[in-house]
């Protein structure tokens, strides 16, 4: 395929540039000038005149394909479990409905990719995974199986828990702690005993998830929202030499200094609602901007179905309105969230050799009244939408 005359926003230069765009068996070839078809080839050319191309959007938080669309009732309600607040061997692929009727919806928004999984009723969830938005399974979707363990502070597990096991930040934080230490220990139980069986540790599925989190090889995906959490979080995630991202960041702006001394990844959202609880009362749409102004790294999340999916542009677009940078906006969807996730190798911006996911609107797509004219994900066009 070749996409002729788009001008194109990669994601990576800030000044947009005209040009054509070169897509073979799903991939980018190249971007920008003239392509020309290969000698003795049919080509399918799209004109892409007066259309503006960007990478497919990307949303490092949500949870799409678990909480399906039309209610959290009967067997739609699949992103938490409620009868175990530590519960790190589920994985959200197990649950990922890869039908679920909002998957549509969130492409005609031109979100491409997401990483989804559990909800924050636990101390520990389990674990997101990243899906291309299409497919008909979730084998078709994957682009990784595991991103990210799910961890959460605040009023979420305090309510969800508060009659069994958990009624104060304090608890929840030494609930998260006890686990690491536990696997700590299994792990390295685990490695002094090398092949002989007799003296590794009984098998303990809890203890296997988190070994990858202790080996930052995924980072905790650490839900909260008011500066005190998100501090405890960082703080413990040092305590354990592991990875961490910070998600919702609803304080963030309080607290920005600490922040970029840690220089941890962050993905502010979701801002359109309502303050549901005390921890949002300071929820403000200027925090993307001013924690991106002092250098983090900045995603802008919908926490769908908190925020329907195909609104992730709509979102950044409010944070433009608050005073963030409209090019720090664009990459808050594109490439920041694909770093957040760890899948920038494939999508994220327009460059050569990553996924073909390209947006085509009529317009800047952080406006409201743009309109998404195609979406093309692997290099085949998902969503067709011209003007009449």
């Amino acid at each position: 395929m070749i996409i002729r005359n788009a001008v194109i926003h990669d994601a990576v230069h800030k000044k947009a540039y005209k040009g054509d765009i070169l897509v073979r068996d799903g991939k980018l070839v190249s971007i920008g000038g003239k392509a020309d078809p290969e000698a003795g080839q049919e080509e399918e050319i799209l004109d892409a005149s007066g259309l503006h191309a960007y990478p497919g959007f990307v949303d490092a938080h949500s949870h799409i394909g678990l909480d399906g669309y039309g209610g959290p009732t009967g067997t739609t309600y699949d992103y938490n479990e409620m009868n175990d607040i530590c519960c790190p061997q589920l994985r959200g692929m197990d649950s990922y409905y890869a039908q679920d009727a909002a998957i549509p919806m969130a492409l005609t928004g031109g979100v491409t990719s997401v990483a989804a999984g559990p909800g924050s009723a636990n101390v520990l969830g389990g674990t997101f995974l990243a899906v291309k938005l299409y497919g008909n399974t979730v084998e078709e979707a994957m682009i990784r199986p595991e991103v990210a363990m799910k961890c959460a502070f605040g009023e979420n597990p305090k309510r969800c828990y508060k009659d069994k096991v958990d009624s104060a930040r304090m608890t929840t934080a030494a609930k998260l702690r006890e686990m690491l230490f536990t696997a700590r220990d299994y792990m390295l139980r685990k490695e002094a005993a090398g092949d002989d069986i007799t003296k590794q540790p009984k098998f303990d599925m809890k203890m296997e998830a988190l070994i990858p989190v202790l080996k930052r090889e995924i980072p905790l995906k650490a839900h909260a929202h008011r500066s005190d959490d998100i501090m405890t979080a960082i703080r413990i995630a040092k305590e354990f030499d592991v990875k961490i991202t910070i998600e919702h960041c609803t304080e963030g702006h309080l607290i920005v200094d600490e922040l970029k001394a840690a220089g941890v990844p962050v993905a502010v959202g979701p801002t359109l609602t309502n303050a549901s609880k005390l921890e949002l009362l300071n929820k403000s749409w200027s925090t993307p901007g001013i924690l991106s102004a002092a250098g983090l790294q900045v995603s802008i999340i919908t926490d769908a179905p908190v925020i329907p999916q195909q609104y992730l542009p709509l979102c950044a677009g409010l944070a433009v309105k608050a005073g963030m940078d409209p090019f720090k906006a664009l990459q808050a969807i594109t490439i920041n969230p694909a770093r957040h996730i760890g899948i920038e190798d494939r999508v994220g911006s327009l460059e050569a050799g990553k996924d073909a996911d390209i947006v085509l609107t009529d317009g800047d797509p952080l406006v409201s009244d743009t309109a998404v004219r195609y979406v093309i994900v692997d290099g085949k066009i998902r969503v067709k939408n011209t003007a009449e």
